[in-house]
């Protein structure tokens, strides 16, 4: 994969990262917006790594650190390019981020029914723990 880039994305690149996931990423989130995309990259501008080829847009990761743990979202590779490495170039890129950040464990968020995610995140090293479940809250109406 050496000709397969890695890197942060940019504020240019949202649109894009943004359109890609309909396409490539399993479900949607409510801050699958504009908006919610900019304020990640204005807060952390390393946490959305992207993989590209000759331009094209591959795959992408949020490697969120809160100072405390790390948290990967929106693991995702376009359909056309998945198991030739791109998901894998991206947790490496990811975990170097965290190992940079002091980081000692990462957790990703895995939907229950995307089974091929969770094959994906198995081979990377991963494990689903069963003895904690996540509780959420929208703070939006």
């Amino acid at each position: 994969m050496t000709d397969l880039r890695i890197r942060a994305a940019g504020p240019e690149d949202l649109d894009s990262v943004l359109a890609f996931w309909k396409t490539a990423a399993e479900g949607t989130s409510i801050s699958d917006d504009r908006a919610g995309v900019e304020r990640l990259v204005a807060r952390d501008p390393e946490a959305l790594i992207l993989a590209e080829r000759d331009g094209t847009l591959l795959g992408t990761v949020i490697a969120g650190f809160d100072g405390w743990r790390c948290h990967l979202y929106r693991l995702a590779v376009h359909p056309d390019h998945r198991r030739q490495g791109v998901g894998s170039a991206l947790l490496d890129a990811a975990a170097e981020r965290f190992a940079g950040l002091g980081g000692r464990r990462a957790d990703a968020m895995v939907l229950v029914r995307n089974e091929r995610a969770q094959h994906a995140w198995r081979a990377a090293g991963y494990a689903p723990e069963e003895k904690w479940r996540r509780w959420v809250k929208p703070l939006t109406g």
